[in-house]
């Protein structure tokens, strides 16, 4: 079963409720998507600690064959 958007967004807003997020979905079939991800909490961290904190987010969606998200194209970054 496909994603929507706005389950990608909801399960990442659980992790950073403050943070500034956009989903796009690349392909136009709920299975691959890019994410912005903007939080505070991403400050002073490299990017693999930024991306493994969203990927953390959004295991139970991404393990396995099964997962109903397969795909994320992943930009994240501390507020400017």
């Amino acid at each position: 079963m496909a994603i929507t958007p706005e389950e990608i967004e909801t399960l990442i807003r659980e992790r950073f409720p403050a943070a500034q997020i956009t989903i796009t979905d690349l392909a136009g079939d709920g299975n691959h998507y890019a994410a912005e991800v903007i939080d505070e909490s991403f400050r002073g961290l490299n990017r693999v600690q930024q991306q493994r904190a969203v990927y953390a987010a959004l295991k139970t969606q991404m393990e396995g064959s099964s997962g109903a998200l397969h795909a994320l194209a992943l930009t994240t970054k501390a507020p400017d």
